[in-house]
C-alpha cells in the first residue's frame, strides 16, 4: 500500500499568512497542504489559492471548513453556506476531504438538523468527505463545559467520515488508538499534533508530547483504510522563520518515518 500523503495545515505557519504555507511545504517537500478557512482573505478566494498552488507545485488536499468562533461571519453567518463553500472550494482545488467542527452548542437549529444536512451534501458532492473531528470540553468558572451539540466526541452520535485530532485527545483525555478503532473505517484525516494533558491544546510537533502519535500512524498505515494526514501544528511561538521550519520538517520526518 502506497504510503498516506502527508499536508501541511496553513494554520501551522500562523501567525505568518496562508501564502507563507505554500513556500514552506514546496521548501521542506510535502505531499500538499490542508487550507484553513479564516480570516487572511486569501484563505477564503479559490482563485487566488489554484494560483498559489500551481506556481509553487503545491496540491490541495483538504479544505478545513471555517468552524472556528473567530471564523463564524468569514463568507456567512450561516453554517450551511460556510459548509458548501468550502465544498465548492474543494471541488474546485481538487481536494478529497472537507474538514468539519461539531456544531457548538448555542448553534441549536443547525445542531438539530447536522446529520441530515451532512447527508445532504454528500449527496450533492459525491466523492467528497465531510470529515467531523473530535473536539475537547472546556473549564469555566472551575468547572467542565462541553460547548458542542450533541457531543464534542463525533462517534457520539455517528457520522460516515471523521477527522482525529491528537492535540485534541490530550485536551479531552481520551485514548486516541480507542478513538481510531470506534471512528473505524470512517477515520478518514488525521490531524498530526501532540499534547501533554487534559485542558490545554497545544497543537505540539509530534513526538514532544504524551500522546501515541507514531503508534496511530502505524497502525493506520498497516489497515486497508484510505486516508491522508494533516500535520496541525503550532509555531506562533517559533520567533524566527527558521526555527518555524525547523519545527514543520521535524513534524513531516515523524510522520513519514512512522508511516
Amino acid at each position: 500500500m502506497a504510503s498516506a500523503p502527508v499536508l501541511l495545515s496553513t494554520s501551522s505557519v500562523y501567525p505568518e499568512p496562508t501564502a507563507v504555507a505554500f513556500e514552506l511545504a514546496a521548501k521542506l517537500g510535502y505531499d500538499g497542504l490542508e487550507i484553513m478557512v479564516w480570516t487572511d482573505a486569501v484563505s477564503q478566494n479559490p482563485e487566488t489559492l489554484a494560483t498559489l498552488s500551481e506556481h509553487y507545485g503545491v496540491s490541495i488536499g483538504s479544505i478545513h471548513a471555517p468552524c472556528l468562533l473567530m471564523t463564524q461571519r468569514v463568507w456567512s453567518k450561516n453554517p450551511w453556506v460556510r459548509l458548501r463553500r468550502a465544498a465548492d472550494m474543494a471541488v474546485h482545488l481538487g481536494a478529497s476531504t472537507v474538514v468539519i467542527h461539531p456544531p457548538f452548542a448555542w448553534q441549536r437549529g443547525y445542531a438539530r438538523v447536522f446529520a441530515e444536512g451532512l447527508t445532504r451534501l454528500r449527496g450533492q458532492f459525491p466523492g467528497l468527505r465531510f470529515a467531523v473531528e473530535n473536539m475537547y470540553p472546556i473549564k469555566m468558572a472551575g468547572r467542565g463545559f462541553a460547548p458542542y451539540s450533541p457531543d464534542w466526541d463525533p462517534t457520539n452520535p455517528g457520522y460516515d467520515n471523521y477527522t482525529l485530532d491528537l492535540s485534541h485527545c490530550a485536551a479531552s483525555n481520551t485514548d486516541a488508538l480507542d478513538l481510531a478503532d470506534r471512528m473505524g473505517a470512517g477515520l478518514s484525516h488525521v490531524h498530526l499534533g501532540d499534547g501533554s494533558g487534559p485542558g490545554h491544546d497545544e497543537h505540539a510537533v509530534p513526538g514532544r508530547g504524551t500522546q501515541p502519535c507514531g503508534e496511530l500512524l502505524a497502525k493506520l498505515a498497516a489497515s486497508d483504510l484510505e486516508f491522508t494526514v494533516a500535520v496541525e501544528v503550532s509555531t506562533r511561538k517559533a520567533g524566527h522563520r527558521a526555527v518555524r521550519e525547523a519545527d514543520l520538517d521535524e513534524s513531516l520526518r515523524f510522520a513519514r518515518r512512522h508511516l
